[in-house]
């Protein structure tokens, strides 16, 4: 079969630092890139700024052959924006910057040595076209508040937290400073917090970190490139994973920040349910590895116009059934543990290791002493097979990074319990 797609991508940016009340220079960046794909038994790719006729040619020479014989090339059209109640560009860098120092006040105290407040903000306009003359178009701006601030008493801690979100102005509302609260209060009891427990044991994850569990561990093998490139733990589906009250999505169109109308291919979006009653149901795929495995394509994404690739957008464990309470007496003797400072996960064999902003020990079904620089690990598939699942989904935000791309996604969970494997990070 043949097949030709065209990408024309336009984003404008602006990117504000504040560290200890210096401003640096606000960042604007502008960016028009095109992409060119052809599909004849295999990719072809270029980009650049010419016109379609040569564009197309180009990519055509830069086909190499696979094993795939055909693609999804179901088409759609369309246009979409999405509609901000205040919109950025009515703001002025004055305000911006003032918005973040008044975010800042909130953060200073004797203990708290160094703080960084930053803004990021980002309008999308997307054209994709292709060969059977389908298009589709859109507008999405995105909005986000990072704050980070580093406390010396019995210890060095530091802790951060961010608010990314698709849409204008409005999305910052007054949460921000009850983030920068929140964080403040919790670093003037972590520099004296006791070290963690170490072995496996009862693990109450908060909603940050359940999100960060079911995206990192979970949700890259059920990337369907992964699989077919053999790296990646799930082999087919309709296999049980979990307990009946798993229930786990993608879903680019709820209005968190992985939100995409349409992916990098022109395919429509729509929601993926990839666990339902404890079973895995579906993987992600794009135009090509759909076709090969029989699948719905939808999740292609890239960076700029970069070739696009698997991706996730907003990946959710569903709400359950347990109260905090009744999660705290399923765990008796455990910990607590509350977001998330990176990690490493491995999709071929389900190998994870999380550390946790910081946690607290959990005696009795009682919330105790706070812990720092603590850490979990263990098998992904091994450790949902006992999840429990609370009640209230909340959504934490950032940037996914696979193949050198940033992509803008949600994760999100409500509070689980699991049993892992507990140490010093």
């Amino acid at each position: 079969m043949e097949f030709f797609d065209i990408r024309d991508v336009r984003t404008e940016s602006l990117t504000i630092l504040l560290e200890n009340g210096s401003v640096e220079k606000p960042k604007f960046e502008r960016f028009h890139g095109k992409g060119f794909r052809v599909f004849k038994n295999g990719w072809g790719y270029y980009s650049g700024l010419v016109d379609d006729s040569e564009g197309i040619k180009l990519a055509e020479r830069n086909i190499i052959r696979a094993d795939t014989e055909g693609i999804d090339a179901t088409s759609f059209s369309g246009k979409y924006e999405f509609m901000q109640k205040e919109n950025v560009d009515d703001v002025s860098v004055e305000e911006k910057i003032q918005l973040l120092r008044e975010i800042e006040k909130e953060l200073k105290d004797s203990f708290i040595v160094n703080t960084r407040v930053g803004y990021i903000e980002n309008k999308r306009r997307f054209h994709y076209r292709n060969s059977s003359g389908e298009e589709v178009e859109y507008f999405v701006p995105r909005v986000g508040v990072s704050i980070q601030a580093v406390a010396k008493d019995g210890s060095l801690q530091f802790l951060s937290k961010r608010l990314f979100r698709v849409g204008g102005f409005e999305v910052l509302t007054d949460e921000v400073f009850e983030m920068a609260i929140e964080l403040r209060e919790k670093l003037k009891d972590l520099v004296n917090a006791l070290p963690p427990p170490s072995g496996r044991m009862p693990v109450l994850m908060d909603p940050s970190l359940g999100g960060v569990f079911i995206h990192e561990a979970f949700g890259h093998a059920v990337e369907a490139d992964h699989l077919l490139k053999g790296a990646s733990i799930l082999k087919k589906t309709g296999i049980r994973v979990g307990p009946e009250e798993l229930y786990v999505y993608d879903d680019p169109l709820m209005p968190e920040f992985g939100f995409f109308p349409y992916d990098d291919e022109g395919y429509k979006a729509e929601k993926k349910t990839i666990i339902e009653s404890g079973v895995f149901k579906e993987f992600l795929h794009s135009r090509e590895t759909a076709y090969r495995m029989n699948g719905r394509a939808g999740n292609a994404r890239s960076q700029g116009v970069m070739e696009p690739i698997v991706r996730m957008s907003n990946t959710y464990i569903a709400e359950g059934s347990y109260s905090l309470d009744e999660l705290l007496e399923e765990v008796k003797n455990g910990v607590y543990l509350i977001g998330s400072r990176g990690g490493e996960t491995n999709p071929a064999t389900g190998y994870f290791q999380f550390n946790a902003q910081y946690g607290y020990l959990i005696v009795n079904g009682e919330i105790r002493n706070m812990v720092r620089d603590v850490s979990l690990s263990g098998n992904t598939l091994e450790i949902l097979k006992g999840i429990k699942i609370g009640k209230g989904v909340k959504f934490d935000s950032g940037f996914c990074g696979k193949s050198g791309q940033l992509v803008p996604v949600s994760d999100g969970a409500p509070p689980t319990v699991v049993t892992a494997l507990v140490g010093g990070s």
